[in-house]
């Protein structure tokens, strides 16, 4: 099911349990599992290698074990709050040169996008430390590609001490940008949508959200793009509606105070 790597490792996190939506990665979208969708949109993407699935040793993701056994997909399960311990071992553990960090809250993903930032970081291999859509990012919430070479994800597991580093996996990096080569990749439209399209899942609104589109969208193509959401959303204002209260709402708002490179433009408070 996962082609041939080439070095490439590319982990989805996922969990039970939030505390805003519990069991989200398990809720149905299209008759299975939202982390099955998840996981089927990823790889569709043609540079994906190895494609992992990164849970936690606690009891409450049992179900994310059993699911991945079930549908074939590799499952690593690890620290729950140390997501940069997670990604590090998954990596070493499939011997990669480079980590791809998706979170398992983007099941509209399109599968293009997280080609085209792949292809950048892999035209220009040996000149980054860290590739992503994200340092600023333009593309509609939801569409979050992270890569990290091996060496550099190493040193952030080795050196990075603070809580925020350790849970959200990549903050050392792009955090400081004089001692590792950061890349960014932008929207080719020259739009930037990230403040005002939400397509991640983190409340029941969102969920609303993401079913509708998929309700809309799957039966004609199951790998549905983001030019057909935006079509769709488009001609279905109702549904664009559903999460709109929550736009731009990201974690960046709980650490203000921390991050140096990221402005108050970049997040929202509910």
């Amino acid at each position: 099911m996962t082609p041939p790597s080439n070095g490439i490792v590319t982990v989805i996190q996922a969990r039970t349990g939030s505390t805003r939506l519990p069991d989200k990665v398990l809720l149905p979208l299209a008759g299975r599992p939202l982390l099955t969708r998840m996981v089927e949109r990823v790889l569709a993407a043609s540079r994906i290698g190895t494609v992992v699935v990164a849970t936690t040793t606690q009891a409450a993701d049992d179900p994310i074990d059993d699911l991945c056994r079930a549908e074939g997909f590799p499952c690593y399960r690890g620290d729950a709050d140390d997501l940069l311990d997670r990604h590090y071992q998954a990596g070493k553990l499939y011997n990669a040169s480079a980590v791809i960090k998706i979170p398992s809250d983007c099941p509209l993903i399109d599968p293009r996008v997280i080609d085209r930032v792949i292809t950048y970081y892999l035209d220009h291999l040996g000149r980054f430390d860290y590739v992503s859509n994200l340092h600023p990012a333009t593309y509609p919430d939801g569409n979050d590609v992270e890569i990290i070479a091996m060496e550099a994800l190493a040193t952030a597991h080795r050196e990075a001490a603070r809580p925020l580093e350790r849970e959200h996996t990549t903050p050392f990096l792009w955090e400081n940008p004089h001692r590792f080569r950061i890349g960014n990749v932008t929207w080719e439209t020259g739009l930037d949508y990230s403040m005002s399209h939400r397509w991640t899942i983190d409340y029941k609104e969102d969920y609303h959200f993401i079913a509708a589109v998929y309700d809309g969208l799957f039966g004609d193509d199951p790998l549905f793009g983001l030019e057909d959401i935006l079509n769709f959303l488009a001609t279905h204002q109702e549904v664009a509606a559903l999460n709109s209260r929550y736009a731009g709402v990201n974690w960046y708002r709980h650490h203000m105070d921390e991050l140096k490179t990221v402005s108050a433009a970049q997040t929202r408070r509910i």
